[in-house]
């Protein structure tokens, strides 16, 4: 199977005070390398690990379209960033035999880009749309026939002479992804046959992620390092396989890659001062100054990000999710709240 990759949009993910954090679910530029992006990815279902109940809904729905020779129905994948989403569409057009074309929704801007990957769309392919809720409305518009009657809908000309033209298009499986699965059109959304979240992973999920991430880098980890690599990975693949290449990294130095012990795991995560549950530097920042200096709160978003000097927006999407997810932070109508396991982790960690 070939991977057609269009219209992909090299964002960046959000930095803080000028750097990207370790802990950031969103992508990184070195998550983009190809030869590491590749041989991580899993490319069938049996070697997928974790969203077990995922996987068996999507096997079967693979398995009929298979029997009956037609294209998969069009499958939304939501849930955070990191999790999985663009190798799970990749998965499924290996497992269908298909190419697999891939764009981002923000860099669908003119109706002649979503126009253009249409037209070119073989039969029972599969169209990945990452971050499909930031579709323009006009791109939105071009996607409902085409899902729905298998066609494409143009107007020719201007004005009094514009005349309307039809296109037929061949039968496509269209993939979206989205981390806001709110923002969607109703419209678009009803338009999806399948629609599934995508989980955090457990712990043992993780480690077996880290496990097969340290064979494809070629180095040994021992069964406690990577446990404690998978506890700090904050229920998130991405991140645990961008932790995993740090450890490497700090070993290949250390001279240490025959057996990578746990002592060696935590002295190269507290270079990088990501603790036993996979705070960083700027969780703590926020959890400090909420204790120490608001009496744990409440604060408001904006008194919150100018004190730390970040944009309201990155607080919110960046450095605030994960806080809300452990409970080390409650969101009121007056502000921000520290729980009392935030308070406890910041006494722990003096």
């Amino acid at each position: 199977m070939a991977i057609v990759s269009s219209n992909i949009e090299n964002s960046q993910s959000p930095k803080l005070l000028g750097k990207e954090r370790l802990t950031d679910p969103s992508s990184l530029i070195e998550d983009l390398v190809p030869f590491e992006r590749e041989s991580f990815r899993p490319e069938r279902f049996q070697d997928f690990i974790g969203q077990s109940e995922l996987k068996e809904i999507l096997d079967i729905s693979v398995t009929a379209a298979l029997s009956r020779q037609e294209a998969l129905d069009h499958v939304l994948l939501f849930g955070p960033p990191g999790l999985g989403k663009t190798t799970m569409a990749l998965v499924l057009a290996r497992e269908l035999g298909v190419n697999c074309r891939i764009a981002s929704a923000p860099a669908l801007e003119r109706p002649r880009d979503i126009i253009g990957l249409l037209v070119n769309l073989k039969p029972r392919e599969v169209l990945f749309i990452d971050e499909i809720h930031r579709l323009t409305s006009v791109a939105e518009e071009l996607l409902y026939p085409a899902m729905e009657d298998k066609r494409l809908e143009l107007t020719v000309g201007k004005g009094t002479t514009s005349k309307m033209r039809t296109i037929d298009l061949p039968e496509f499986t269209l993939v979206g992804a989205t981390t806001r699965p709110a923002q969607l059109s109703s419209p678009l959304r009803d338009r999806f046959g399948l629609s599934q979240r995508f989980d955090f992973y457990n712990n043992d999920d993780l480690q077996n992620i880290v496990k097969r991430g340290a064979q494809l880098l070629k180095f040994n980890l021992s069964d406690s390092s990577s446990f404690e690599i998978a506890k700090r990975s904050r229920g998130t693949p991405r991140i645990a396989n961008r932790l995993l290449r740090r450890i490497r990294d700090f070993a290949t130095v250390k001279n240490q890659l025959e057996v990578v012990d746990i002592s060696l795991v935590n002295e190269a995560l507290k270079i990088h001062r990501v603790d036993h549950i996979g705070l960083d530097e700027s969780d703590r920042r926020l959890l400090e100054l909420l204790v120490n200096v608001y009496g744990g709160g409440p604060v408001g978003l904006d008194t919150l990000s100018a004190a730390l000097g970040e944009d309201a927006a990155t607080v919110e999407a960046v450095i605030e999710p994960f806080l809300l997810q452990i409970g080390f932070l409650k969101r009121t109508p007056r502000g921000r709240v520290v729980t009392p396991a935030g308070q406890k982790h910041l006494e722990f960690n003096k």
